[in-house]
């Protein structure tokens, strides 16, 4: 079956690279491990970094990280609900919060686990996902930093993850201004300004980021290096931390279109023949054993650029070797590089093996 290969020299690489980058600029960080999916040999991966904070969104993937180091501290990176409020407690030392019915429910489990709880406010910044509306806040903050059991690590922001909005120079002022707010209205002390994630290096990179953004939340760049304000490689990075590797069980000469009545196929779409298409073209086919139950296809590219994929059904994915650089035969291995969606999908997927090299 196909499997995914992590590069333990690339992953070290990137991690050293980032790590000092924060440590220049006396920024805290932690690594989001969603993408790994609680896979136990990437996450022992990552632990084997010396790092110290690990965010994820599922609580099973927390509870790993703990198993494996309880001296991790794992922060839950979405608002908690209801039905997870003693497991969150249990497995997560920090979590983002939005809502004040939460965090009483937080306050009152906190005190029946003899823990205290810390969470950080995320606050609402154009991007339309989970977040306090600001000029809600300071009583948003007067309502809960009193609670019992309940520290407020700090404020927090997510931009770029629903609709788009770029973590700009003037929306981490803004999110600065928040903490001095809260500071001086409330005599107290704001530990963590969290507005940072992989999308927010380019603006560190050009040291254009507000001094009071203190703590950022890494996951893309880690693992695929990548500026997402230009969609190019960071300088000084890898790419491909990951890699997916695919075996050859059929190569034939085919026909380009397909002969018979057409319907939709089974991901709903449909082949269209025109009268310009050349119905006599043929090309050489190779048929890999991967398909849509375990990724999307179009968030993979094949290393071999001559290779093209043809498309993909549940199990199986056919590509075009006719130009490849290299003479395939049945039993190699085909690889690809991967966006993170390609990735995601991957690691999410119980059939495809996860190797380390």
């Amino acid at each position: 079956m196909a499997f995914i290969k992590l590069y333990r020299d690339k992953l070290e690489h990137n991690y050293t690279f980032l790590n000092q980058l924060f440590k220049e600029r006396n920024i805290e960080w932690g690594v989001v491990t969603k993408l790994l999916c609680g896979n136990n040999i990437y996450l022992k991966e990552v632990i084997n970094l010396g790092v110290t904070e690990m965010h994820d969104s599922r609580i099973s993937n927390l509870k790993k990280i703990k198993k494996l180091n309880p001296n991790i501290k794992t922060v839950y990176i979405k608002p908690p609900s209801k039905r997870n409020i003693s497991k969150i407690v249990k497995y997560a030392d920090v979590s983002f919060n939005t809502e004040i019915y939460t965090i009483k429910m937080l306050s009152d489990e906190a005190k029946s686990q003899n823990k205290t709880h810390q969470i950080i406010i995320m606050i609402e910044m154009g991007d339309l996902r989970e977040g306090v509306l600001g000029e809600e806040l300071l009583n948003f903050y007067e309502q809960v930093f009193s609670l019992p059991n309940i520290e407020i690590r700090g404020i927090g922001t997510n931009l770029n993850c629903l609709s788009g909005v770029m973590p700009t120079q003037d929306k981490l002022i803004q999110l600065s201004l928040y903490k001095q707010l809260i500071e001086a209205k409330f005599n107290v002390k704001i530990p963590w300004v969290s507005g940072g994630t992989s999308v927010a290096i380019p603006l560190m990179l050009k040291n254009a980021k507000p001094m009071a953004v203190n703590h950022f939340r890494i996951g893309e760049a880690l693992f695929f290096g990548k500026d997402l304000f230009t969609g190019e490689t960071i300088d000084g990075m890898h790419n491909d931390v990951f890699k997916l590797y695919a075996e050859i069980i059929e190569i034939t000469e085919k026909p380009n279109n397909p002969v018979g009545e057409l319907g939709e196929n089974v991901a709903g779409h449909s082949y269209e023949i025109t009268e310009e298409t050349d119905l006599s073209s043929t090309s050489l086919r190779a048929i890999l054993d991967f398909g849509l139950l375990d990724m999307q296809p179009q968030y993979l590219s094949p290393t071999d650029d001559s290779i093209t994929i043809i498309d993909s059904s549940s199990d199986m994915t056919v590509i075009d070797i006719s130009n490849a650089k290299n003479k395939y035969k049945m039993g190699d291995l085909v690889s690809f590089n991967l966006q993170y969606m390609g990735a995601l999908h991957l690691l999410n997927s119980h059939y495809i093996e996860k190797i380390v090299e």
